[in-house]
């Protein structure tokens, strides 16, 4: 576990420049949303997700958080079908502040196509982005 100023940035997970962190579970993957980008939602009080059996693009919106200060687009970092959703984020979106990388996760997908990872950092060039983040 990395600190970037108040931000943890977990290792063994990928992350997208939209905010989400990607765990890889054998043949799926696991989804969420970064504690850096729950800490700038502040207090989040609503989760909108899709169903299970969907299926996610990368790069296109799939889902929205809202928090007290604002409506976010969650922006899925890889495509695939929708295996399982947490339902218990939807009843206690909290839970995003609260625990972004356990608890908080959204959702676990059937990648369609792993090429698509490429496309995402891992975990030295996350912590290198996310200090630029905090340089703003």
């Amino acid at each position: 576990m990395v600190k970037v100023k108040d931000a943890e940035v977990p290792e063994g997970l990928i992350y997208s420049k939209d905010f989400e962190w990607v765990k890889a579970e054998g043949a799926k993957v696991r989804i969420g949303i970064t504690d850096y980008a729950q800490k700038q939602l502040r207090e989040i009080v609503y989760v909108e997700l899709p169903a299970e059996g969907d299926t996610i693009t990368q790069n296109e919106p799939y889902g929205t958080v809202e928090s007290v200060k604002a409506v976010s687009d969650l922006v899925a970092p890889l495509s695939g079908t929708i295996e399982q959703v947490n339902t218990e984020v939807q009843d206690k979106p909290e839970l995003l502040n609260e625990d972004p990388y356990n608890k908080g996760w959204l959702l676990v997908i059937a990648p369609s196509n792993m090429e698509e990872q490429k496309n995402l950092m891992d975990h030295p060039q996350a912590v290198e982005w996310h200090k630029g983040l905090s340089e703003d």
